[in-house]
C-alpha cells in the first residue's frame, strides 16, 4: 500500500492549490483527478477579479478584459455601468486548472488522472486509509497521514466523513458559441422567472468575436436546458441574431449555503466540496483558492506537529470562516430576499439602478469577489431600493450579519 503525507482528491483550483502550497513545504503529496485530462470537462464560466490572477501567480490564461456590464430587468429596462480600468478577466478555465496543476507537479506533488476516491478504509495507525479506483478499473488503496477533499459539489470524500452537504444546489447549464452578438467589454445579466428563477443568466464574451451564455436556476423541477433556451430567444430577439452552432457545453451544480464543519480529523474539506461558493454569483474560483491557501497552513502546522486531530483542524474552520463568513453570511441572506422578488419588483430594481447616481456608485464600489459591499452602499444612498426590500432593513446596516431577521432557509436537497 503506498503512503504519503497527503492525498488531495481533485485537481481543479482549490485541490491543486493545496496540493502545491503543501508539496513546496516539504510534504509528500498525491494528487488525484477522476478525468483523464486536468481542466476537462470544463467546471464554470471562467469570469474571475485579479484576485484569482495573483493566486495563480500568471495571466497567461486570460481572454479578454472586461470592463461593465449591462443588467436586463424581465421587462426589458437596463441598467449599464463601464469603469476605466477592467473590473473582471474571463479565463480559459481548463488552462488555468493545467497551469495550477502543473505548479503542483513542479513543486513535488505527484499527479494521477482517471482515478477515483471510492471511500475510506479501516485506518492504519496515524494514517487515513483511501479507497481508489484507477482508469483499467482496478482497485488499490493509498495510506495518508491527511486527506483532503476538492472534488466538487458532490463530494465524495464529505460523504465518506458524514460532513453535511450543502443546503441548496443550483442546477446550471452553458454553451459556447464561436459568434455571439455583444459588447466584447461588458457582460450581460438577465433577471427573470421565465430564463432564471432564483439567479440569474448570463454571456461573457470569449475575447474572440464568440461568448458565453449560461444560466443558473432555482432547481424547480424544471430544467436548466429549457431555461437556458429561453434565454437564447430573448437574446436571439434582443440583438436580432440568434446564437448558433455551439462548440461546448457546461452542465454543473453550484453548491449554496456554508457546512457546519469544513474539517475532521485528518480530513479537510476545499472549494465546492465545502460549498465555499458565492451565494449571490455561484463563483468559487477566487474563494476556493483563498482557502484552499488557508488550509495547507494549518495542515503544514499540523503534519510538522504530527497532530492531524478534529480540535487541530478546526483552525481552518475558524481562520477561512473569520475571512469570508461574515460575506458569505450576508450574501446568503440578500440571496434569500433576492429570489423572493416578483418580476415586476425585479423590473422596478432595474429601473432603480439606472439613475445616473446609483451607476456612478456601482463603478465606485462594485467587486465581484464582495459583492454585499456594493449592496450596502446602493441601499444606503437609495430609499426607492429600500422600498423594494423591506425584509432587508436593517441588516446590510448591522456590523453582525447574525442580527439580520430570518428567513426560511430555502429548499434543501433531499
Amino acid at each position: 500500500m503506498d503512503e504519503v503525507d497527503v492525498l488531495v482528491v481533485g485537481a481543479g483550483p482549490a485541490g491543486s492549490t493545496v496540493a502545491y502550497e503543501l508539496a513546496r513545504r516539504g510534504h509528500s503529496v498525491r494528487l488525484i483527478e477522476e478525468h483523464g485530462r486536468v481542466g476537462w470537462p470544463v467546471q464554470c464560466a471562467g469570469l474571475v477579479s485579479s484576485r484569482v490572477i495573483d493566486l495563480a501567480g500568471s495571466d497567461r490564461r486570460v481572454r479578454t478584459r472586461v470592463h461593465g456590464a449591462t443588467v436586463f430587468g424581465p421587462g426589458g429596462s437596463q441598467v449599464q455601468f463601464k469603469a476605466p480600468e477592467p473590473r473582471a478577466f474571463v479565463i480559459d478555465r481548463a488552462g488555468l486548472d493545467v497551469d495550477l496543476a502543473d505548479r503542483a507537479a513542479r513543486a513535488g506533488a505527484v499527479i494521477e488522472t482517471g482515478v477515483t476516491y471510492e471511500g475510506r478504509g479501516t485506518a492504519d495507525g496515524d494514517r487515513e486509509v483511501a479507497l481508489l479506483r484507477g482508469p483499467d478499473r482496478t482497485d488499490r488503496t493509498v495510506a495518508a497521514r491527511l486527506i483532503v477533499g476538492a472534488d466538487g459539489v458532490t463530494s465524495a470524500v464529505a460523504r465518506a466523513y458524514r460532513l453535511r452537504r450543502p443546503v441548496e444546489i443550483l442546477p446550471a447549464f452553458e454553451a459556447e458559441f464561436p459568434e455571439s452578438p455583444g459588447d466584447p467589454d461588458q457582460v450581460e445579466v438577465d433577471l427573470g422567472r421565465q430564463v432564471a428563477p432564483g439567479l440569474f443568466g448570463w454571456w461573457i464574451p470569449d475575447g474572440s468575436g464568440g461568448g458565453r451564455i449560461g444560466v443558473a436556476a432555482d432547481a424547480d423541477g424544471v430544467p436548466a436546458r429549457r431555461y437556458f433556451e429561453r434565454l437564447l430567444d430573448r437574446r436571439a430577439a434582443r440583438t436580432g441574431r440568434p446564437a448558433r452552432n455551439p462548440t461546448a457545453y457546461l452542465v454543473s451544480g453550484i453548491p449554496i449555503g456554508t457546512l457546519p464543519k469544513c474539517a475532521g480529523r485528518r480530513v479537510l474539506l476545499v472549494g465546492d466540496a465545502a460549498a465555499q461558493v458565492k451565494p449571490l454569483s455561484g463563483g468559487g474560483i477566487f474563494t476556493g483558492m483563498r482557502c484552499a491557501m488557508i488550509a495547507a497552513e494549518v495542515a503544514d502546522q499540523g503534519l510538522r506537529a504530527n497532530d492531524l486531530s478534529a480540535e487541530v483542524l478546526a483552525e481552518y474552520d475558524r481562520r477561512w470562516r473569520s475571512e469570508l463568513g461574515p460575506e458569505f453570511s450576508r450574501a446568503l441572506y440578500l440571496r434569500r430576499v433576492f429570489r423572493r422578488l416578483t418580476d415586476p419588483e425585479l423590473e422596478s430594481l432595474v429601473q432603480a439602478l439606472a439613475s445616473a447616481e446609483l451607476t456612478g456608485t456601482i463603478v465606485a464600489f462594485g467587486d465581484i469577489d464582495f459583492p454585499t459591499h456594493l449592496a450596502r452602499q446602493l441601499l444606503r444612498e437609495s430609499p426607492s431600493l429600500l422600498r423594494l426590500v423591506p425584509k432587508a432593513l436593517g441588516a446590510w446596516f448591522a456590523a453582525d450579519p447574525a442580527s439580520m431577521p430570518d428567513l426560511e432557509p430555502g429548499p434543501r436537497r433531499k
